[in-house]
């Protein structure tokens, strides 16, 4: 079983299951974030703050994987 971000969980006889709908959500909001501190300035202060939400979310995001995982 390989578990990943694309598709959930792909089994050795190649069955793919897909994510659960809260995943997707966040997978969703992940990219948003980090689109928006793509366009801020490095070094500013508005870069900082957004760099450490995206930060705390892909922390999230891995609770919440391996939540779904066990």
């Amino acid at each position: 079983m390989d578990l990943g971000i694309k598709t959930f969980a792909t089994f050795s006889d190649g069955t793919k299951v897909d994510a659960p709908k809260p995943l997707k959500k966040r997978i969703k909001k992940l990219r948003k974030l980090s689109k928006s501190l793509s366009h801020k300035t490095k070094g500013s202060k508005r870069y900082e703050k957004a760099r450490v939400r995206v930060a705390k979310f892909h922390a999230k995001l891995k609770d919440t994987l391996d939540r779904f995982s066990t």
